[in-house]
């Protein structure tokens, strides 16, 4: 940061021409060394500002008091004039702030929020025109101003609340990213970007967006009545029947090839090959006629990168390398496969030592073909669907294979459960 010279320069007081010649010389040479002088004064005062802010915490911190109100006041200018300094470093003009008051500072402060909005907007802009805009109040008036009642679910950097909006009153499903969360812009932006640009049966829609400067970033999807799969298979509370059923295997079928077409379609139908790298039970939900629809893109990417999704859905490859690729949804594709034939969770705790881990207690099963061991004991009939369960376990064994390089593409997958 440079010193402005306008600051203290102004008040030398000009040389009266009524001096003599060598009285006014010396008389100039004299202020020059005083302004010398004051420039060295004035930049100690600086110096001696900004090293008063540190000192000022360290003696609150101690708990020591010296009962001097006057080097009090000194350190309190002193941390107005460094919060001046530090928005100047940040780019801000310094003549404006070198004399800002808590106002000011503040008001700085959401310009540059301002600034990286406006940076996100340029970044969306190519595909914004297709989603509807929401305003925050028409948001916070569809959630009932973000209910409990209304929550749907649940994530890492996110909430998702049921909500009506516009006149037609229309249901959707809002997701709200934590506004408190520094990567909650960037995560915002790739979801928006990329669920944007799918169009597929068996994906949810995103319907639009809300930005906000003081109360953070939302997507609203399309809202899927039936529920999660994971709610189907798992959770027998719930789904509310006692001794039920639970899906029958004509629903599992349906999602098994409908999700297996979306995954396809996210690997090959898109420009850019997107990797989910969430697929899980939770991730799919059933329409009211039990149609599979994948959803939550908040992982998704088109390049690998460092976000972890659900460990138990995790291809062995990412333990050894930390590799994410389209196989990794293959995998983790295999794991719902095997919970749509099974009835069972990837871990179940209270199970025998070799029977906990349901990819590992399988595997065997699948390699004998022993599907009486296999199958979920719940299902009635099954010897009616022998030709499809035959074809989903061949699926599944070609989805959970250890080898990245010898493990099937979701179109060899499909291509298995289709039988075309």
């Amino acid at each position: 940061m440079e010193f402005l010279e306008t600051s203290y320069t102004n008040s030398v007081e000009p040389l009266h021409t009524s001096y003599p010649l060598n009285t006014q010389a010396l008389a100039t040479d004299t202020d020059n060394h005083e302004l010398k002088i004051k420039s060295l004064i004035y930049k100690m005062i600086w110096d001696f500002g900004l090293a008063c802010f540190n000192p000022t915490r360290r003696r609150r911190a101690s708990g020591k008091d010296n009962g001097d109100d006057k080097d009090d006041k000194g350190c309190v200018s002193s941390l107005e004039h460094n919060k001046a300094w530090l928005l100047a470093e940040s780019g801000a003009c310094g003549t404006e702030l070198i004399n800002a008051d808590p106002h000011s500072v503040h008001s700085s402060f959401r310009e540059l929020k301002w600034r990286k909005i406006q940076s996100l907007e340029r970044s969306i802009s190519p595909v914004t025109h297709s989603l509807i805009r929401f305003t925050y109040a028409e948001i916070a008036s569809a959630t009932l101003k973000f209910s409990k009642g209304r929550v749907l679910g649940r994530g890492a950097l996110s909430y998702v609340f049921r909500g009506r909006v516009r006149f037609m009153r229309t249901t959707v499903a809002i997701k709200q990213l934590d506004r408190e969360d520094k990567e909650s812009p960037k995560a915002f932006c790739r979801e928006l970007m990329i669920a944007s640009s799918l169009h597929n049966p068996y994906i949810v829609p995103l319907v639009g967006f809300c930005i906000d400067p003081e109360e953070g970033f939302f997507l609203v999807y399309k809202y899927v009545s039936g529920g999660s799969l994971e709610r189907y298979l798992h959770d027998k509370k719930k789904r509310g029947v006692k001794d039920d059923p639970a899906l029958p295997w004509s629903t599992r079928y349906k999602v098994a090839v409908g999700i297996a077409d979306s995954i396809g379609y996210l690997h090959c139908g898109t420009e850019r090959c997107v990797v989910h790298r969430d697929i899980k039970p939770s991730n799919i939900l059933l329409s009211s006629k039990k149609t599979p629809k994948l959803c939550d893109f908040g992982l998704a990417t088109s390049t690998p990168a460092p976000s972890v999704p659900f460990l138990l859905y995790l291809a062995p490859e990412y333990f050894q390398h930390g590799k994410i690729s389209d196989r990794t949804d293959v995998y983790a594709f295999g794991v719902v496969l095997l919970e749509l034939l099974t009835g069972r969770k990837p871990i179940e705790s209270k199970r025998g030592p070799r029977e906990e881990n349901l990819v590992l207690w399988a595997k065997p099963l699948l390699q004998q073909g022993t599907l009486e061991k296999l199958l979920d004991p719940r299902l009635k009939s099954p010897q009616k669907n022998l030709d499809q369960i035959a074809r989903m376990t061949q699926a599944a064994t070609a989805c959970i294979h250890s080898e990245e390089s010898r493990r099937s593409n979701m179109d060899e997958i499909i291509v298995i459960l289709r039988c075309t």
